[in-house]
């Protein structure tokens, strides 16, 4: 019987994420993770399935919910989440998505958990704040000395979202409170207050501008410390002019949502913010009256120390947009697969193939990028991939953030009108696509901090010059844009103007060397031709490859075939 609706693609769900992803299977391979392939299977199986999309879908749909007061009028400051959320929540964390490298260390550990990461990171987003935010903090923690029922908590392989003291709680989830309102990235300009009491406690008082994620049992957060020195009855406008002389500084604290005697802590949720996207996740404004905190880390070192936590978060950053950017791409071959206009499917139309084609190339970039990037965090402290980190994991985190609401953007055109309804997650991706960009170091502040490494750490530009040099003579254009980069960088301080141009070229400098070292030779030519050419534009539109581009075989290689 002839269909009512021909020329409709097939459901897409229903595919295992991982097993169609060959370009994600061989940066596993390489990093060392390939161990972890059963277990990457079974969640690419997971999430690929259509009852995981409607849980997505539903967690989307429907928002947490503030409530400020209880039934009798009285300060509660709840939010409740869809049912959705937690199914969601429970799959990740029974996975280890928020502690798998610090529960189970070993070769490859990192980069497993990127992958893992990665595959979340095509179905839905908001559930990953949360994850990534606990885990993140776990090395913080670790370091620096936390309370003890904390840490084996937050390394537990499940999700209790009772508001409980941490005593009685199975699992506990790390979320931070950083930014405030006049000083946004800009954190040395903290007013939020601490005032040390003789228990070895401190109580904060002041706000938070962006508080992520309320529902978290606790935040790590910014303050300036004060020795002894009372808050109480202060003005914040003296209470800021005030710090430089009463010796405080800026100091890192775990401040949990329930104490130990079972009472909320002094965390007034002023509100929920109304989001572009992520709107399946909590980010609060709120108000600190008197908190209670545990001091993690010197007083006074608390940028240095939160920082141990950011590097890891832009880690995140990184694999998140990358799936994101694969999620989106693989809609788009699925509908160009599988539709006809006139007269051949849309994959086999060339404007289409070159379109589809150019996404492909910026996907496996992204993705090569991302693993080589996890797979630093795998070395020793003292290595030199973890010299690389410090400058590879900015880079990649501004240039593939910048790259996934462009990507997002085109594959949702490749479904036309199809693609820009809810029915499909394309436009929900296209709204969670700058989300990454923004967090943790918007654009420029990204750029001024690979400045910063670039002339204060020459051991990361020589790890960056041998990285690069690793791929010489795998292809001439890359070396020609490899040996001018590592010129400039090893000129020693750059233009800040030029800021974004200099990490631009270091994060596709880095791609194209794994992808010339390791992909298949009509991938890295092509990716090199059409981006590192003196001729190329890297901004240009997608669809725009070099001449003599093997198109169907880039394309054929993203299907999966």
């Amino acid at each position: 019987m002839e269909t009512p609706f021909p020329n409709q693609p097939p459901p897409y769900e229903g595919h295992n994420l991982y097993a169609t992803d060959v370009a994600l299977q061989q940066a596993v391979a390489r990093a060392g993770a390939a161990a972890a392939t059963p277990a990457l299977e079974r969640w690419g199986a997971t999430l690929g399935a259509a009852a995981t999309y409607v849980l997505a879908d539903a967690a989307n749909r429907n928002p947490p919910q503030l409530a400020l007061l209880d039934r009798r009028g009285e300060r509660s400051d709840t939010v409740t989440f869809h049912p959705a959320w937690d199914v969601l929540m429970r799959l990740a964390t029974a996975e280890g998505e928020h502690c798998a490298p610090w529960d189970a260390p070993g070769p490859g550990a990192q980069a497993a958990r990127a992958a893992m990461y990665f595959l979340h990171a095509q179905v839905e987003n908001g559930t990953q704040c949360p994850l990534t935010m606990t885990y993140a903090s776990v090395p913080v923690l670790a370091r620096h000395g936390a309370p003890p029922a904390w840490l084996p908590r937050v390394l537990a392989r499940d999700y209790d979202p009772r508001p409980l003291p941490i005593g009685e709680k199975r699992a506990a989830l790390i979320g931070m409170g950083m930014t405030e309102r006049h000083g946004g990235s800009d954190v040395r300009a903290n007013r939020s207050r601490a005032e040390s009491l003789a228990d070895g406690t401190w109580r904060i008082t002041g706000h938070k501008w962006f508080f992520s994620a309320p529902q978290c049992d606790a935040h790590l957060v910014l303050a300036q410390a004060d020795a002894g020195v009372s808050t109480k009855g202060r003005p914040e406008g003296e209470l800021h002019r005030s710090a430089e002389r009463e010796g405080a500084g800026v100091t890192c604290f775990l401040l949990p949502r329930i104490l130990d005697d079972g009472t909320r802590n002094a965390v007034r949720i002023v509100r929920l913010k109304d989001k572009l996207g992520n709107r399946s996740n909590a980010s609060a404004e709120v108000e600190f009256d008197g908190a209670l905190a545990h001091a993690i880390g010197a007083p006074g070192r608390g940028i240095a120390t939160i920082l141990e936590m950011v590097q890891h978060t832009r880690l995140d950053c990184v694999i998140g947009s990358a799936g994101m950017m694969r999620g989106a791409l693989a809609w788009a071959l699925h509908h160009a697969a599988h539709r006809v206009a006139f007269g051949r499917l849309l994959v086999d139309q060339p404007l289409m193939t070159a379109v589809l084609a150019d996404l492909a190339l910026e996907v496996e970039g992204a993705t090569a990028l991302a693993l080589r990037v996890a797979q630093m965090f795998d070395a020793p402290a003292d290595a030199s991939d973890r010299m690389l980190a410090r400058i590879a994991t900015p880079a990649a985190k501004y240039w593939v953030c910048k790259r996934a609401p462009m990507v997002a953007l085109e594959a949702m055109e490749v479904l036309g009108g199809n693609g820009y309804v809810e029915e499909t997650p394309l436009a929900r991706c296209y709204r969670e696509a700058p989300v990454n960009s923004i967090w943790e170091g918007s654009g420029n502040v990204i750029c001024l901090d690979v400045l910063r490494a670039v002339e204060r750490e020459p051991a990361a530009v020589a790890a960056l010059a041998a990285e690069l040099d690793g791929a010489r003579s795998g292809n001439a254009l890359l070396d020609a844009y490899a040996a001018t980069l590592v010129a400039r960088l090893e000129a020693g301080a750059a233009d800040p103007a030029a800021g974004r141009a200099l990490t631009q070229a270091v994060a596709l400098a880095l791609s194209a060397a794994v992808l010339v070292r390791h992909a298949p030779s009509f991938v890295a030519d092509a990716f090199c031709a059409s981006r590192l050419a003196p001729s190329a534009f890297a901004g240009a539109a997608f669809g725009t490859p070099p001449t003599g581009t093997s198109l169907r075989a880039i394309v054929g290689r993203a299907r999966g075939e």
